[in-house]
């Protein structure tokens, strides 16, 4: 039997001196690191919405409404030798434009909405955590965008229905008529547009808050057509007065009643709802889990 071997004597560990200076390499990135500010936010979503296939899909729809009827319009008109009776030819652009706000608020809504219902929202607030600059930058890049395109749109269809109902007894309009027929109602839809936006981040729901809106824009008009009653006359003339379709027809100087919102009135109606509208939008996007 052996016997074990006697252990070996523990040494001191050595007494390391450190190098001078500092202990780890100094690192630069070649990556610049600057601080995110609302530029980038507007970058990302300027990304996102010209990517999508929804975008191309909703705002090519809205140009084929609004030109496509708005040049069959001027044609059935011109063709039929009727007296317009002086009127502006910029009222014919209407109906385009009041088929075209379906597209328009559809694309407001998907803006936001399906972010939350695909889950990429979560990728978009860990990349900007400041949740109120996302929205900001959506409401502007969706405003922009739904601005320029109809604006486009309704100045085209203008200059068409001026050169064809040139024959037709048609009065030439005047400089505060093309303002409110292209510059007016383009700030209107994109103002409509924005209040979608606004809806569809509160509802987080793509069907839902479309079905919304497509209410809130056809649901008082249908609402006071069938208000038969005398007691409700007020309720009726309110109704009619303050429909979405009324207030666009009041930039082309065709609105369904005499008296209620006038000249510039509905663009500023519009301005403080869609203001109202995100300011829920922000409050319950910071109280909320995304």
């Amino acid at each position: 039997m052996s016997t074990p071997s006697p252990p070996m004597p523990q040494t001191a560990a050595p007494d390391w001196q450190a190098a001078p200076g500092s202990p780890y390499p100094t690192y630069t990135s070649p990556i610049p690191v600057v601080r995110t500010n609302l530029g980038h936010a507007l970058a990302s979503e300027w990304t996102k919405i010209k990517s999508v296939r929804s975008t191309m899909w909703t705002l090519g729809v809205f140009a084929l409404l609004v030109i496509g009827i708005g040049t069959l319009t001027g044609l059935i008109v011109s063709t039929s030798d009727s007296d317009v009776g002086g009127e502006s030819p910029l009222a014919l652009g209407f109906f385009g434009l009041l088929l075209g706000t379906m597209c328009v608020i559809t694309l407001g809504v998907l803006t936001t909405a399906s972010e939350y219902g695909t889950g990429m929202i979560r990728t978009t607030m860990v990349a900007c955590p400041t949740r109120g600059r996302v929205l900001v930058a959506k409401a502007l890049v969706f405003f922009v965008l739904a601005f320029v395109v109809t604006l486009v749109c309704a100045s085209l269809v203008g200059f068409l229905h001026v050169a064809m109902l040139d024959g037709n007894n048609a009065g030439d309009p005047t400089g505060e008529e093309w303002l409110k027929g292209t510059l007016g109602v383009s700030l209107y839809l994109a103002l409509l547009g924005t209040l979608s936006l606004a809806i569809g981040s509160i509802i987080r729901h793509s069907a839902g808050a479309i079905t919304i809106m497509i209410g809130a824009v056809l649901a008082p008009l249908v609402i006071a057509l069938f208000m038969f009653s005398s007691s409700l006359e007020d309720l009726q003339q309110a109704l009619f007065e303050y429909s979405i379709p009324n207030q666009m027809s009041v930039f082309y100087a065709n609105s369904l009643s005499e008296s209620g919102p006038s000249g510039w009135d509905p663009l500023w109606i519009m301005l403080v709802a869609a203001g109202a509208a995100l300011a829920g939008a922000f409050v319950v996007q910071e109280r909320r889990d995304v």
